[in-house]
């Protein structure tokens, strides 16, 4: 369950090899996890907080979540149960946080929205969600760190995918590229190391800056640090994302 804020473990950042074949889309060689840029796209990427730690975020995230495009500019994607238990108003999303710092900004959850599925019974084919965040000095989220794009129905597979995420022991996001795999006809999985408690919600993200998966689903995400899951985005993660991207 890589939600939990509690699960400390050391993230093995892989070495890169010269016999790793190199991603189709990626930045880097397939299968290898390393600390993330502090540039751009990145900053699309954030932490999750509670509230309660907006003044002192050092140590205190516990999900990733992700600018995705919507015609308010106001929206962000994560997995469904890291929202889980929150009334949208008391979590703020921190993108590009890095080492206690917030360099695009603290910005509040006004809203969230989660499928149905997710909350009839918590089932891990709908373990995916989006937050519509307040406005900030008079401008939208997606206005100062731009968007990806958020897609449903893609084949899984098709190329390699890029992952990005806050593990709970790390104040800075670790990434790794390589080429998911279906794990059933409804989840995906993904074999990149050091993804550990903290990186549900973590965006899959192909070379055509498209979000695909989202870290969560089967055993919310996955149990070991190696192998990471996410629903395969379909017709009601679609619908979802058109709910959420109409609020007003």
């Amino acid at each position: 369950m890589k939600r939990t804020a509690w699960v400390v473990a050391a993230v093995l950042l892989a070495a890169p090899s010269a016999s790793a074949a190199a991603a189709d889309d990626g930045p880097g060689p397939l299968g290898t996890t390393v600390v993330a840029s502090g540039g751009r796209p990145f900053a699309r990427i954030g932490a999750l907080f509670g509230a309660d730690r907006a003044g002192r975020l050092a140590g205190g995230h516990f999900c990733t979540a992700s600018v995705v495009h919507s015609p308010h500019h106001d929206l962000v994607v994560t997995a469904a149960h890291c929202l889980e238990g929150a009334d949208g108003t008391d979590l703020v999303f921190v993108p590009g946080y890095r080492d206690g710092k917030a360099p695009h900004g603290v910005w509040h959850v006004r809203r969230q929205f989660l499928p149905d599925g997710w909350a009839a019974g918590q089932d891990e084919d709908s373990d995916v969600a989006f937050a519509v965040l307040d406005p900030r000095g008079g401008r939208e989220v997606e206005d100062v760190v731009g968007a990806y794009r958020f897609v449903a129905g893609t084949a899984v597979g098709a190329t390699a995918v890029t992952l990005t995420g806050y593990p709970n022991a790390r104040e800075a996001p670790v990434t790794c590229s390589n080429r998911p795999r279906a794990h059933s006809a409804t989840q995906q999985r993904l074999t990149c190391p050091g993804f550990t408690g903290g990186t549900s919600g973590s965006p899959w993200v192909n070379g055509d800056g498209e979000v695909v998966g989202v870290l969560g689903g089967h055993e919310q995400g996955g149990t070991t640090a190696d192998v990471s899951y996410s629903v395969v985005l379909g017709r009601e993660a679609a619908a979802l994302y058109r709910e959420a991207s109409a609020d007003p």
